[in-house]
């Protein structure tokens, strides 16, 4: 009896110490060691990528977001603030989903299917606001000039960044709202286009908040 009891007295201490090693080791050492290594040879992915403008975070280069006027008295969704470049569309999971704003409460794409009705009338709806908000005096949006990006949220519906294609499409009407002159913008376009990854993988892109401060630090 008294050999069982030391047994399990032995067991329980050897038990506890290893209780002890394991969690100072995994919850205390291995934490420290991948967060500093993330801080010095990482450190703004570590943080989140954050973009800063006169010192302060004004978001993220990973997760998109909305440049919108205040919302008036009747909207239940305000319009789009038409002197920066905008977004593609932020509906990933459909218009009445949670995340219509780029909110980040739950990401995901559309479950609609090509010849869904819905889905269609979203994209032709988006289309022709593209086509009213972008056209100026003496130019005209074709709607062949239209690219994907400008009627269809991405994957994850928090895309940041748009096609050089869509950028441009936008450069006529944020030259006109903000003073500045065509090739101004589309310099300013240029300057912010990133090109594929090791010269193949993905897409060239513009970054929209990027973009649009640039594009603040010009007109001002």
């Amino acid at each position: 009896m008294n050999n069982s009891a030391g047994s399990v007295l032995r067991l329980g201490w050897a038990g506890l110490r290893a209780l002890i090693v394991l969690s100072v080791l995994c919850g205390v050492i291995y934490p420290l060691a991948v967060m500093g290594i993330g801080q010095a040879a990482f450190h703004n992915k570590a943080n989140g990528s954050e973009i800063k403008e006169n010192g302060k975070v004004v978001g993220s280069s990973l997760i998109g977001q909305r440049y919108d006027l205040p919302l008036k008295k009747g909207q239940e969704t305000p319009a789009p603030d038409l002197k920066w470049f905008q977004p593609r569309p932020s509906n990933g999971l459909g218009e009445n989903s949670v995340n219509t704003r780029y909110t980040l409460i739950l990401s995901g794409a559309t479950n609609l299917a090509g010849d869904s009705k819905d889905l269609i009338k979203q994209v032709t709806d988006a289309k022709a606001a593209v086509i009213k908000d972008n056209s100026t005096p003496g130019y005209t949006v074709k709607p062949s000039a239209v690219p994907a990006d400008a009627v269809t949220s991405s994957g994850s519906g928090l895309d940041p960044s748009i096609s050089p294609q869509y950028a441009q499409l936008q450069a006529h009407r944020v030259a006109e709202k903000n003073h500045l002159t065509l090739a101004q913008v589309e310099k300013l376009i240029d300057k912010n286009t990133v090109g594929r990854t090791l010269g193949f993988i993905g897409e060239p892109q513009v970054n929209v908040l990027k973009l649009n401060i640039a594009l603040r630090e010009l007109a001002g």
